[in-house]
């Protein structure tokens, strides 16, 4: 079933700071790799969760307008190791879920992530993550899957069950569309119902994600990939 977004309480925007002068774009870019290199284990451990926005817009409008400029490559030198390790860990997870996913009978429909898909969400996931005040650990995911114009909803996952989600995310997985005929085959054959019936479908390495702030009135951010 599809998962609505109503029942979600909005919490208060954060409010930009403007205190300190900006400093060039260079700068900017050469302390945020280093922050990312040695890490911000302190910060998370006392879960204060500063947000990335506000940082920027204390630093002023140059730092803004060149994060705006940065390409999605790009942001492989400026992602928090430990946002990387997480999401590492949770790709396992979305995968483990997807093979046992139970999507046209009581029987696990081992669904399966080709490694393209498994990169490609990764690095989507970071990418949509960045900015958000705990960075991925606030995220709450909702796993489905898609044929024709049917989306089976298969789990809803918080990355870290101890905090109060900050943003949500909509990740809707394709079935490789050529498997449909084989699919409706089974079907009519009844072979899927059959004891000790076992099939693995395979995904497309196309996906959607749709994200939405659970802390701010913006309008639904998608993504087509």
């Amino acid at each position: 079933m599809p998962v609505s977004w109503d029942g979600f309480p909005s919490l208060p925007p954060i409010p930009e700071q403007r205190e300190n002068p900006a400093p060039s774009a260079f700068a900017w870019e050469k302390r945020a790799y280093q922050e990312a290199a040695s890490g911000r284990t302190a910060r998370l451990e006392n879960s204060d969760c500063e947000s990335l926005d506000s940082s920027l817009s204390s630093e002023g409008g140059d730092a803004q307008e060149y994060l705006d400029e940065v390409s999605l490559p790009d942001f492989d030198l400026l992602n928090d190791p430990e946002d990387e390790l997480l999401c590492a860990n949770l790709m396992k997870l979305i995968q483990v879920t997807l093979n046992k996913a139970k999507l046209y009978s009581n029987r696990p429909s081992h669904l399966c992530m080709p490694n393209e898909l498994v990169t490609q969400v990764s690095k989507e996931l970071l990418h949509l993550a960045y900015r958000e005040p705990c960075g991925l650990r606030g995220a709450l995911i909702d796993l489905c899957v898609e044929q024709g114009k049917v989306c089976h909803s298969v789990e809803q996952i918080a990355v870290d069950p101890s905090l109060v989600p900050t943003f949500q995310l909509m990740l809707v997985l394709r079935l490789d569309s050529r498997l449909w005929p084989k699919i409706q085959g089974l079907f009519s054959s009844g072979s899927a119902f059959s004891p000790g019936f076992s099939q693995s479908l395979k995904l497309s390495t196309g996906f959607r994600v749709i994200k939405k702030k659970l802390y701010s009135s913006e309008q639904l951010l998608i993504e087509e990939c």
